[in-house]
C-alpha cells in the first residue's frame, strides 16, 4: 500500500478576509494566495489554507455540517520562535492586530517559552522558542 504525504490544512472561517489579514499582519505568515473565499500561505513543507464555511457547501454536496455554527476550538496552531524575547515581540504585534492574548509567555516544563492567544474566530494557538535546557533538567 502506499503512503500519503500531509499537503496542507485547511482552516474553516466565517470570516476569511479578516482570518486572513490577521495570519498574515499579526502571526506573521507569508500569503500566497488570496481570493473571496479563500487564501493560502507558504510554509516549510506545509501548506496552510482558509476557507471559508460558506464555500464548502458546493464542495460538499450541501452537507449540513457546513451550515451549523461553530462552536469551540477548531484547531491550534503551534508557532516556532527564534528566542523567547522573541515570542514576546510576536505576542505584542499579534495582540495589536485583533488577537486576545490568553497566558503571557512563561518557561514550561518542556523546555520551551510558551505564551497562548486566540485568533479572531476564538481559536487559541501557542507561540513558543525552545529553550537552550528545560527547565526540570537543571540541578
Amino acid at each position: 500500500m502506499s503512503t500519503v504525504r500531509l499537503e496542507g490544512v485547511t482552516v474553516l472561517a466565517d470570516d476569511v478576509a479578516q482570518m486572513t489579514a490577521f495570519l498574515c499582519r499579526g502571526v506573521g505568515l507569508r500569503l500566497d494566495v488570496q481570493e473571496r473565499d479563500y487564501s493560502s500561505f507558504s510554509g516549510e513543507g506545509i501548506r496552510l489554507a482558509v476557507f471559508s464555511r460558506h464555500g464548502m457547501l458546493a464542495n460538499t454536496h450541501d452537507h449540513p455540517d457546513y451550515r451549523r455554527p461553530r462552536g469551540g476550538q477548531a484547531f491550534e496552531l503551534n508557532l516556532e520562535c527564534e528566542n523567547p524575547s522573541a515570542v514576546r515581540a510576536r505576542l505584542d504585534i499579534v495582540a495589536a492586530h485583533g488577537g486576545t492574548v490568553i497566558a503571557e509567555p512563561i518557561d514550561t516544563d518542556w523546555g520551551h517559552h510558551t505564551a497562548f492567544f486566540a485568533d479572531p474566530e476564538g481559536n487559541i494557538h501557542s507561540l513558543f522558542a525552545v529553550l537552550d535546557v528545560a527547565p526540570n533538567d537543571v540541578l
